[in-house]
């Protein structure tokens, strides 16, 4: 009866029953000659195809920049709607007087418009960014406009996002040719006869000179290039002409061809040897716990049994010591508290990205998740301010109120002096990539309006559970400690023990460092997720190994956090391999995010080990007996 009742209402039910696309990922269906647009996104320098080329800037520059001098429309640019995330990243896009209609005007050749005074310095600015490999930003149907190439390692075709402004290779080294003419191929798929679905967009630009009117001309082969002249005025035409192909690609696979994995040889190798280097540190970690401590901890509570007047000796003479409050436990606590939320921010981000949540046609969907979490984890879920509050009363603070005030308020802050400066070196630069004040308004409200009195209620809660119960109790007095060896230093134990945490993640840094900075697409979600559980692994494990030998707190923290001083060296390694900055704001630009890197590294790290170090010690300290 039970099933029959469940198979009634399930009949009754199901026409109310609807699917649905997440977010971005709706499909959109074309007629025939129904317009299709084309936006135009912010010019960004690239990687020229050579695998020993440097990416010369990076400060964007607005595709209706002044000097650039490209055509508009009739009744002027009108700016898209476009997310935080994606602001944030550079995106800044527009309309254009590009007219193109489902599968009509095949192959025929059209005059975009004709520039008839194209003054000698605008000229030179052009000449400057094409010497800078800058392309070309469009946007049809969500794509981005791709050149096709072939990825010589193994052979595979791939759409490269992006395509050049003109051509400085070669004969051209010295005079640069403008592309004034942009074949644009567009593949189409047909789910139904009257169904059309754009699933690919590929651009070849090409650079057409001689005589520059209002006469088409898309001879490609067979004409000399377009070099603009930096002594005197001159016209500039542009033409175009649009092809339409159809394809058997359906729409749910149209971003395969642009989210091609480099050698994913690279990868797997990267995790297989990250994951026997935390086999090894966790056999390492193992032997020291269950086989000396064990071994200790049984001699340790066998004399204490005994009548024999006897002393403490090994660790066990340090355990008056081990739960002393150290120097500036505020400090500590706010760091670890902010760790936290950066850690849960992380976590929840790869989460979102290994369901397939952040669409790679939601422009800014990774950044925007980012942004909320952070706001939204100062008190969910026990996070940001809990942590700090409860680590904080653990340590023996009082100053409850100053240690939520700061949780609250010291990292955003440093954050924001940060980008407030980066900010004001593209905004003299004249970059587009210059964060707007209103943004900037709405991220100080996310702050003051939800990050901040979250982090206060985590706090509250954290101070009102209080701290956790040391197992043994501190000394009234303390006890001299002689000094370890030096490579047991702090500074000196932390550069150390980021080596292994750092040498996990180096491969896939070097491709995040390359979507960051070079305008490559990295969607490699699983290898990130990964990589990252296993340098989470590797510094708790690092962490617990260092903190056997040494007295922990501070040091615990500044070992897990010894990563961020590679991911430094990392860097400066690959602006010499793979940047040429020649402009002081670029160069400006890299070492701030650079460091700003670094700094969420430590944090997150830091945390990590500290907690682990925590552990670890309660655990080693409640299996002994202590008079």
């Amino acid at each position: 009866m039970r099933l029959r009742a469940a198979a009634i209402a399930g009949i009754v039910l199901a026409p109310a029953i609807h699917a649905f696309y997440l977010p971005g990922a709706a499909p959109r269906n074309y007629a025939l000659g129904e317009q299709v647009d084309l936006f135009v996104n912010a010019l960004t320098p690239m990687l020229a195809g050579t695998d020993d080329s440097k990416l010369k800037s990076l400060i964007n520059y607005d595709y209706y920049n002044p000097k650039f001098r490209f055509c508009e429309p009739k009744d002027g640019p009108k700016k898209q709607p476009e997310s935080l995330g994606s602001i944030l990243f550079g995106d800044r896009i527009f309309n254009s007087p590009y007219d193109i209609k489902m599968v009509q005007d095949n192959n025929t050749c059209k005059t975009l418009c004709v520039i008839p005074d194209l003054a000698a310095e605008e000229a030179k600015f052009i000449n400057d960014r094409i010497r800078e490999d800058y392309a070309l930003n469009w946007l049809v149907d969500g794509l981005p406009a791709a050149e096709m190439k072939i990825d010589l390692r193994n052979n595979d075709t791939f759409y490269d996002m992006g395509f050049n402004l003109g051509n400085n290779e070669g004969a051209h080294q010295n005079l640069p040719a403008l592309n004034n003419h942009y074949e644009i191929v567009l593949k189409y798929h047909k789910p139904t006869p009257d169904t059309y679905r754009v699933v690919g967009v590929l651009v070849w630009p090409a650079s057409i000179g001689g005589t520059q009117d209002s006469t088409p001309r898309c001879d490609v082969s067979g004409s000399e290039p377009l070099i603009l002249s930096e002594d005197r005025g001159q016209p500039v035409r542009y033409t175009y002409r649009v092809i339409w192909n159809e394809s058997d690609t359906p729409w749910a696979t149209r971003w395969d061809n642009y989210l091609h994995i480099f050698d994913p040889r690279i990868h797997w190798f990267s995790l297989i040897n990250s994951s026997a280097i935390v086999i090894f540190l966790c056999a390492m970690v193992s032997m020291i716990l269950f086989r000396s401590v064990s071994k200790d901890i049984s001699r340790y509570n066998a004399s204490d049994l005994s009548e024999d007047i006897h002393e403490d000796w090994g660790w066990k003479l340090v355990h008056g010591e081990v739960f002393r409050t150290p120097r500036n436990p505020l400090i500590l606590s706010v760091l670890v508290g902010n760790g936290a939320q950066l850690c849960s921010m992380v976590g929840v981000t790869l989460v979102f990205a290994l369901l397939g949540f952040l669409s790679p046609s939601n422009r800014g969907s990774l950044a925007t998740v980012m942004m909320v979490c952070w706001s939204l984890f100062g008190a969910v879920d026990s996070i940001g301010g809990y942590f700090s509050a409860r680590v904080y009363a653990s340590l023996g603070g009082q100053n409850r109120r100053k240690n939520a005030f700061l949780t609250a308020t010291i990292l955003p802050t440093l954050v924001f002096i940060i980008v407030f400066l980066l900010n004001f070196f593209l905004l003299t630069a004249g970059s587009s990539g210059a964060v707007p004040f209103g943004t900037m308004v709405i991220i100080i409200l996310l702050w003051f309006g939800i990050s901040a009195p979250l982090s206060a209620i985590g706090s509250y809660y954290g101070s009102k559970h209080g701290g956790l119960r040391n197992p043994v109790r501190v000394n009234q007095i303390p006890r001299q400690i002689p000094p370890g060896p030096r490579y047991l230093k702090p500074w000196l134990a932390a550069i150390l023990s980021g080596i292994l945490p750092f040498g996990a993640a180096f491969v896939e840094l070097y491709f995040v460092l390359s979507s960051l900075f070079a305008s490559r697409a990295y969607y490699a979600f699983g290898f990130l997720a990964l990589t990252a559980t296993i340098v989470l692994i590797t510094t708790a494990t690092v962490s617990i190994l260092f903190t056997y030998f040494i007295l922990w707190h501070w040091r615990s923290f500044l070992i897990g956090g010894g990563s961020a001083f590679w991911i430094l060296a990392y860097g400066l390694f690959y602006w010499a391999s793979r940047l040429k900055l020649d402009s002081k704001t670029s160069a400006v630009l890299y070492l701030g995010y650079l460091f700003l890197i670094a700094l969420l590294d430590f944090l997150i790290t830091g945390t990590v080990g500290f907690l682990a170090s925590y552990w670890a010690v309660r655990r080693l300290y409640s299996a002994i007996r202590i008079d």
